[in-house]
């Protein structure tokens, strides 16, 4: 594993916040997390794109903290500042969050999380998706190399918010076969005022170009239509906000054509209190969603996925107790 990986647990520059915490003595930075890795479920999931959930499901892992802390996150409970204990893997009272109903976050050490990878791809896991894993990016390249040793051979899915420091995916070069970022805003705007990511745009285009570098620009599929290696960008319409959207799907289609795989998601929900956001502060309108899609229609994208039905109306939001885990 890099020394960059490694050291960033002294003087944090995982990402482009480059908060400079030390985590190793207790400091954290913008994503909340300290220098231990932390996880709150583990399971076989359906709801991916179809190249990723396949028919036994993609097998996540939600790590708790993230570099953005958008305000729509439908997984705030975990990605936000913590109410409830850590625990570690193993303590006697390990099982009293899901329990008592609170959020499990639960510490790992990599070890631990490599037989967490392990235990999945015995249930049949498609893959290892890696959900918000900025913040541990050293923790989980030291996991897979010991799951490796131990017989790990199903992909690796790194499902990021696209924020992301060019060196440390650098670094991540050989750990990483899919890399699944969102692409949410082309609007300095938006990005700030919804996530506090100054010259997010600039930064995620940045480490998109790293990703299909590292693919060679090549998407490969097995026989039933799994992806094996690839880029697969996720891009989140919302309320209000399509022509910004339009302006990220022209911007990936003009750049990368078919280096890249394009999903637009339509599930949209307004979770926690929005109320400092009223202009998001509703699902999105089908109207919306249909203008964006017939726009990418328009200018030619084909190798995509797009939402059908009330999408926003399902629960996309699993149970963080631990599951999978303890």
């Amino acid at each position: 594993m890099h020394d960059i990986l490694k050291d960033n647990d002294k003087e944090c520059l995982l990402c482009p916040r480059a908060c400079r915490v030390n985590r190793k003595s207790g400091e954290k930075g913008f994503c909340g997390m300290g220098a231990k890795a932390v996880v709150s479920r583990a399971h076989l999931h359906m709801w991916e794109e179809p190249c990723i959930s396949g028919k036994n499901g993609s097998g996540t892992v939600f790590f708790c903290g993230c570099n953005l802390q958008c305000v729509f996150c439908q997984n705030r409970a975990i990605s936000g500042p913590a109410d409830s204990r850590e625990i570690t893997c193993g303590d006697d009272g390990a099982h009293s969050p899901a329990q008592s109903g609170e959020i499990a976050r639960i510490v790992v050490e990599p070890d631990e999380l490599a037989d967490i990878f392990l235990r999945l791809q015995e249930k049949g896991a498609e893959n290892i998706n890696l959900v918000t894993p900025t913040q541990f990016a050293g923790q989980i390249a030291e996991a897979i190399d010991i799951a490796r040793r131990k017989g790990l051979c199903i992909p690796s899915v790194y499902n990021c918010g696209g924020y992301e420091s060019t060196d440390t995916l650098k670094q991540l070069e050989g750990y990483i076969d899919v890399w699944m970022p969102d692409f949410k805003y082309y609007s300095d705007e938006l990005s700030l005022r919804y996530s506090k990511a100054a010259h997010y745009f600039e930064t995620a285009s940045e480490a998109l170009r790293e990703m299909t570098r590292q693919t060679g620009g090549r998407n490969i599929f097995d026989e039933n239509g799994l992806m094996k290696k690839g880029v697969l960008v996720r891009h989140l319409v919302l309320p209000g906000c399509t022509a910004d959207s339009k302006h990220i799907i022209r911007f990936l289609y003009e750049n990368f054509k078919d280096a890249v795989y394009i999903s637009i998601m339509n599930q949209f929900t307004p979770v926690g209190d929005l109320g400092d956001y009223p202009e998001i502060n509703r699902k999105l309108d089908p109207d919306e969603y249909r203008r964006v899609v017939e726009f990418a229609e328009r200018i030619g994208v084909t190798n995509g996925f797009v939402q059908e039905g009330d999408t926003a109306a399902e629960s996309f939001i699993p149970a963080f107790d631990g599951t999978g885990i303890i």
